[in-house]
């Protein structure tokens, strides 16, 4: 079947379009330097001719507040009445665990928002609520960051590898849609401020990691299982321990 995933060039997206073809799919990568700008319905229509499933794994160019609400509303409207007038029949997004428990942060505010219009759109779909990527524990570091120090608060976490992330999207997209959330996380639970304290010893990262219980996490404060996904969530094989030491060959 041909499925067109939004945000197909970047890290999720290019895995995840790797791998439906790899299964015998039609995937089409859809972005703006493939001339399809779901912000200003530029290529929708086209690209979403004759496709079956719509894949939205995009994100806000811009963690600010009011910019990260425009991009998901603009986004998510633009394509979902596009998908409406080319048939799709299964649209799939992928979002953030603890979504609906974040809402101090106006990123996450806008992901809830962005859920609430493809629930409420009429197009059959699933949700994918992954844990944060291996790859995000730089951008948690960045945002925690003042001077020389990281404030990060003693919670738990199990971060998850972008590759099994994609896999999972991609099991979701071939499938019927659930028409609700599935969960996908990490094989190990951490201690978010021992995680990142590894991650920038691991790369000689001079900054020192401050275990502070009220540091927001994008705005949001934390309890100790805000980020945990719940008990039926698919959990992921690699290891953070496997996937530092390839980053380090």
């Amino acid at each position: 079947m041909k499925v067109v995933v939004i945000g197909g060039t970047g890290l999720i997206g290019s895995k995840l379009v790797a791998k439906l073809n790899e299964h015998g799919h039609e995937a089409v990568p859809a972005a703006p330097n493939t001339g399809v700008n779901t912000l200003t319905g530029e290529g929708l229509a086209e690209v979403l001719t004759g496709a079956s499933v719509v894949v939205d794994v995009s994100n806000s160019p811009s963690f600010e507040d009011d910019a990260v609400m425009e991009f998901f509303r603009t986004s998510t409207t633009n394509l979902l009445k596009a998908e409406a007038n080319a048939g799709v029949t299964h649209h799939v997004a992928l979002s953030v665990v603890g979504t609906e428990r974040l809402q101090e942060s106006g990123y996450f505010r806008a992901k809830q928002m962005q859920e609430g219009l493809i629930k409420d759109s009429g197009i059959p779909y699933s949700i994918v609520h992954a844990t944060q990527f291996f790859e995000f524990m730089k951008g948690i570091a960045e945002a925690a960051t003042e001077g020389d120090t990281v404030r990060l608060a003693p919670v738990k976490i199990r971060p998850v590898f972008s590759d099994d992330v994609a896999a999972a999207v991609g099991r979701t997209a071939a499938g019927t849609p659930v028409g609700g959330v599935v969960e996908v996380a990490g094989p190990e639970e951490f201690q978010l401020d021992e995680l990142i304290r590894k991650g920038l010893a691991a790369k000689k990262d001079p900054r020192q990691v401050v275990t502070d219980v009220h540091a927001p996490y994008f705005g949001a404060e934390l309890q100790e299982t805000t980020l945990l996904p719940g008990p039926d969530a698919h959990i992921a094989e690699t290891r953070f321990a496997d996937w530092l030491a390839q980053q380090q060959r």
